[in-house]
């Protein structure tokens, strides 16, 4: 009989794809905006946690007003208002750059005066588009879910095709999306995949008939038995607690784990995206397997700590054998070796193996069994609270709102204390323990279990948990620990380690940035333009790195002060360190000299906002492919460091790349071309070679930068010619298309040309 026949499972599938793509639109925008408000406050840590704080905010509190606002509809009024929300999500995604970027950036600077409006600034510009988006889960769980019995496999599988969407999406935006398409292009895709889902979820709901059983799939997916719990049922404020202290701990861990994956992928733009991807590609993972499961544990709260357990257990476990294994072993000795390369990986034929062994197989032995831990206790958690159809999306929102404001805690806990406090090793210990205690503290309600032995072996764990110093050296090639120095602050790890016959190679998130004692590439770029200008007072660098070419730009007597903008507070301390060490006469003068003025902040961000004028303004050269860079190597970077040079100011570029070389002339009328260096200016410079030779060869300068390098600066000077314009369809860099950033691999040429 055709009233026998179990429901279809087509109307859970076609929810699910919907997710799918409205996770994956969510990661595109997380990614996109970021980027557009970080231009407000700069690429700095305490921006970007105050950037995703403000996003994860906004989530909560949709998660929230989704719980409370469902309980009010019928299923498929429910499947309506999210198909509304989706859609909602869409049009502002089609203004957001705009807005973003045109409206906030360029037209209101000052709601960034201040750290606390900056802050209000991020929160109310992203409250919309976040609070929609967090709405969603709630209220497709309210039109999905008929039954208690089934919540748990129902909203598992929906959350965790929303994490595989939203790990596609992390993968795309970087690898595909912004590569080929630009920030805009990007958002514009995102924008689709919304507007698809809206569009799914309003025909499911023409298909569904109020009252109806269309919505029951899941039965139809698994005709699943409930086993009956052994445990007493615990209040639900414990879970919004225990759900809470989940989301703290489990976003700290991917601010570590990114730290870890950054220094190993050395910098490249598309660690964050990829990162992400195995991330939630885990968490869908645990969250599906948590689904199909979910309803045959009988005990859900000693699972769902077993779960918090493995997941910090997990980590500390495989950092313990990343560091304290033998270097010599296979797979280890191929980390040694990679870790002593001056680049990260290129994408060409012949890289396959490293590509794999950084972007896949390293990651996922890091912190891959950690994610699907994390997505398995979610249908865990919903097996426990969900107890009434008309209430499983009210209190889905309310578990996602305490999760949120968690990972909120998380974000600025970790970002702005824990990391400059403890570094990445410290935070992990403090991260277990935090864990430890939590699972202990509510292990008391359930009597004795297995727990108690997870918990006294992650204890023994985070004893043999290595140093910041011995998982620092091993990432960067475990070569010579005694010799080798390591600083680490929220903004990244920086070290020194040593180069024959003496001196030393700096590594900036991994990278290899310059060496010292002073006298490479950097050298020449510092003095050149202070050599060419006739009177350099106030000169203005971005970026310290070993501080060779801020040295240089201080050779003149003129000089009154040289500003250097620098992001990271760890970068002076590791100079210091090897200040007193032999051949480092002029690293010491540097650290000393009362006109170096160190300061800690986003070089663009500052030379936009203070309004100062410079004799000299360079960005120190760094690879044109790092996370960030082309906030540095844009069209409209070049033409704000014009608006900001003196009359007779010279702006020094190093031109990697044709792209940034255009990108450079665009913006100046003016130019003298040294090769890889262009010195730029707003009015005409002759091309002068004895007048520059002359400062050049007097004593002051001799004895300031040494008889060797006095010699190499004056065959870099006679190379000087009049520049040769690009042709007006050159590609250029901008800061919506930052194409050179994601633009792996570079020439030998750009490569022979770097730092």
């Amino acid at each position: 009989m055709s009233g026998d026949r179990p429901p279809s499972p087509w109307p859970l599938r076609i929810a699910a794809v919907c997710f799918v793509l409205s996770g994956a639109a969510a990661l595109v925008y997380q990614v996109a905006w970021q980027r557009l408000l970080a231009l407000s406050t700069g690429v700095g840590i305490y921006s970007i946690a105050a950037i995703t704080a403000a996003f994860m905010a906004g989530l909560g509190i949709g998660s929230d007003l989704g719980g409370r606002l469902s309980t009010r509809l019928s299923p498929v009024r429910a499947l309506r208002a999210f198909a509304v929300v989706e859609i909602g999500v869409a049009l502002f995604a089609l203004v957001s750059v705009p807005f973003f970027y045109d409206g906030l950036y360029r037209g209101a600077p000052w709601l960034y005066v201040t750290p606390v409006s900056a802050v209000f600034a991020h929160f109310f510009s992203l409250l919309l588009p976040t609070t929609l988006m967090g709405m969603s889960l709630p209220l497709l769980v309210r039109g999905l879910v008929m039954s208690p019995e089934h919540a748990a496999r129902t909203i598992g599988l929906l959350y965790g095709a929303n994490a595989l969407g939203a790990a596609l999406g992390g993968l795309a935006t970087p690898w595909i999306l912004v590569r080929f398409l630009g920030i805009d292009g990007a958002v514009l895709v995102g924008a689709g995949l919304s507007a698809v889902a809206g569009l799914g979820a309003l025909v499911l709901a023409s298909f569904t008939k109020e009252g109806g059983r269309a919505q029951d799939s899941a039965e139809a997916i698994s005709a699943v038995v409930e086993a009956p719990t052994t445990e007493s049922p615990q209040p639900f404020r414990l879970w919004l607690l225990l759900y809470a202290t989940s989301g703290l701990v489990s976003l700290s861990l991917e601010i570590v784990w990114f730290r870890v994956m950054d220094v190993l992928a050395k910098g490249a733009a598309f660690t964050f995206g990829t990162l992400l991807a195995i991330y939630l590609t885990g968490l869908a993972a645990g969250t599906f397997a948590g689904a199909r499961f979910a309803n045959r544990i009988t005990r859900p709260l000693n699972a769902f700590l077993l779960c918090q357990a493995g997941m910090v257990g997990w980590t500390l476990l495989a950092h313990i054998l990343l560091v304290r294994l033998p270097a010599s072993l296979p797979g280890l000795a191929w980390l040694t070796a990679y870790g002593l390369r001056d680049d990260g990986v290129q994408m060409n034929p012949l890289a396959v193996g490293d590509f794999l062994a950084v972007y896949l197989v390293v990651p996922v032995f890091l912190f891959g069994p950690s994610t699907f831990l994390m997505g398995l206790g979610f249908p865990i958690l919903q097996r426990a609270v969900q107890d009434d159809a008309e209430t499983a999306g009210q209190r889905v929102g309310w578990l996602q709102a305490a999760n949120i404001f968690g990972c909120v805690a998380g974000s600025l806990l970790t970002g702005l204390v824990l990391l400059d406090v403890f570094g990445a090793a410290g935070t992990f210990r403090l991260l277990a323990l935090t864990s430890v205690f939590v699972a202990f503290a509510a292990s008391r309600r359930i009597g004795p279990s297995r727990l108690n032995h997870a918990l006294a072996a992650v204890i023994a764990l985070i004893a043999l948990f290595p140093s910041n110093n011995q998982l620092w050296i091993r990432l960067h090639g475990n070569t010579d620990p005694a010799n080798t120095f390591v600083e680490e602050d929220a903004a990244g790890v920086n070290a020194l380690t040593p180069r024959r016959p003496t001196g030393y190679h700096l590594w900036i998130h991994g990278r290899s940035n310059s060496w010292i004692p002073f006298g490479d590439i950097h050298t020449i770029f510092g003095a050149l333009p202070a050599l060419v200008h006739p009177a350099p007072r106030e000169i203005a660098i971005v970026g310290l790195g070993s501080g060779d070419t801020a040295w240089a730009a201080g050779l003149r007597e003129e000089t009154n002060r040289v500003t250097v903008f620098e992001i990271a507070r760890a970068q002076p301390r590791l100079l210091s360190r090897v200040q007193d060490g032999p051949r480092m006469v002029r690293l010491k003068s540097f650290l000393a000299d009362p006109r170096m003025n160190i300061v800690r902040d986003d070089g663009r961000r500052r030379l936009e906002s203070d309004g100062l004028g410079y004799d000299i303004i360079q960005a120190d050269a760094i690879h044109p492919d790092g996370t960030m860079s082309g906030n540095l190597y844009s069209t409209e970077f070049y033409a704000m460091v014009g608006r900001r040079l003196n009359p007779g100011g010279i702006m020094t570029a190093w031109v990697p790349t044709e792209r940034i070389r255009a990108s450079a002339l665009s913006a100046f009328p003016h130019a003298i071309d040294f090769g890889p260096l262009l010195l730029l200016t707003n009015e005409p410079l002759a091309i002068e070679p004895g007048a520059w030779e002359g400062r050049l060869r007097a004593s002051r300068t001799i004895e300031y930068l040494g008889p060797a390098r006095i010699h190499e600066v004056a065959v870099f000077m006679r190379n000087a010619h009049a520049v040769v314009r690009p042709g007006p369809d050159a590609e250029v860099n901008r800061d919506l298309d930052p194409r050179d950033e994601f633009a792996r691999p570079m020439s030998p040429k750009v490569r022979r040309a770097g730092p």
